[in-house]
């Protein structure tokens, strides 16, 4: 098989799809690999790295598009890129099609064969690919919510960590998944006081256990959410429906309830957000105020670490991608049901339940398909 990589055009994403390390992985296997010059250079790889590895460098992305039956990326195409896709090419990225309608329906048009990392899931429901990511934006979130609490920004002026005398702020986290316990950790390590709030009572169990109580855990429900916010400096919005848009869990009305300058950062953003008043931003513009409440919505986050996020991520896909490869789309679904999961459009049809759902489109099960 051809596979190949292209630099991300989205604003500010200096993440690689494809490492030089995991170049060769794909090579020594016996593929072909081809990739667009300049690829990694932000990411710290210079095009000599990739020749040493075996791989095709070449002049433009389009010359890439042209020549491979895989492409891998980071981000999900955008619109100049959607005429460069073809029939039963296969794309290995995160797509997030939930509230992506144009790209939905360009994958459906070209018949490409997309496979989504946010939805491959193994068999105890996790989402291998998805978690790295999650790991770097949790972290970033409390990062960047400290430095938009700062007066300049439109913040509180409060230092989130206090100082000897001062207290420190306060941390809201609702959604204790991969996200909510790498930010729980990140804000405990600032001295800042943390709350988080899910449905899942075996997860608080587990966060307040690890944590050794020094996290507040709360059920979310509608009064509990209101009380907090009322007190929150930061809000980090970190729910997750695989496939499918957020849940708006804080509403318009809700901005009222919190003191001018709390900073609330979406990280559930790509997914629509979880916040009624979230729009995507990024990096060059990351913030608007709305209402007197500053909101970071950057679609992109862990773009701005790309060295970090690039080998966190690839570390995760190579095997998933090596073994699309080695066996071709439709034998590597039936032998693995974590890229079974992941599968979300295949020759002019959405595979993925979550996603018809959310755009409207009829669910193609690819078990039938398989059947047949």
């Amino acid at each position: 098989m051809i596979v190949g990589c292209v630099r991300e055009i989205k604003e500010s994403e200096n993440r690689v799809g494809l490492m030089p390390t995991h170049a060769f992985e794909y090579v020594n296997a016996g593929h072909t690999v081809v990739v667009e010059s300049g690829l990694g250079v932000a990411s710290g790889f210079t095009d000599e790295l990739y020749s040493e590895a075996g791989a095709t460098v070449v002049d433009s992305a389009e010359a890439v598009w042209a020549q491979v039956d895989m492409m891998i990326k980071v981000k999900e195409p955008l619109e100049s890129e959607y005429p460069l896709m073809r029939a039963g090419q296969i794309l290995f990225t995160y797509l997030h099609l939930a509230d992506n309608a144009p790209l939905t329906q360009a994958l459906v048009d070209r018949k490409v064969t997309a496979f989504a990392y946010e939805t491959v899931a193994d068999p105890q429901g996790r989402l291998p690919l998805l978690r790295p990511m999650s790991e770097v934006a949790g972290r970033l979130s409390i990062q960047q919510g400290a430095k938009y609490l700062e007066g300049h920004y439109g913040g509180k002026g409060i230092l989130l960590s206090g100082v000897p005398g001062v207290h420190g702020g306060h941390v809201v986290i609702i959604g204790a998944g991969v996200v909510g316990m790498s930010a729980c950790k990140t804000a405990l390590g600032t001295g800042a006081s943390v709350s988080i709030l899910d449905t899942n009572l075996d997860r608080l169990a587990y966060i307040e256990d690890v944590f050794n109580g020094r996290v507040n855990t709360i059920f979310s429900d509608e009064h509990n959410i209101q009380e907090e916010l009322k007190r929150a400096d930061i809000v980090i919005g970190s729910v997750l429906i695989p496939g499918d848009k957020a849940p708006k869990l804080v509403r318009r009305e809700h901005l009222e309830l919190m003191e001018k300058g709390t900073v609330l950062v979406d990280v559930a953003i790509d997914q629509g957000g979880c916040f009624e008043t979230s729009k995507p931003t990024t990096h060059q513009n990351p913030i608007f105020i709305d209402s007197g409440i500053v909101h970071y919505c950057v679609t992109n986050m862990p773009g701005a670490v790309p060295q970090t996020s690039t080998h966190a991520l690839g570390n995760a896909t190579i095997r998933y991608g090596l073994e699309i490869a080695n066996r071709g789309a439709l034998e590597a679904i039936q032998s693995n049901e974590g890229l079974f999961n992941g599968l979300n459009a295949y020759d002019g049809h959405i595979t993925n339940a979550a996603v018809a759902r959310s755009q409207n489109f009829e669910y193609n099960n690819m078990k039938n398909t398989l059947k047949g």
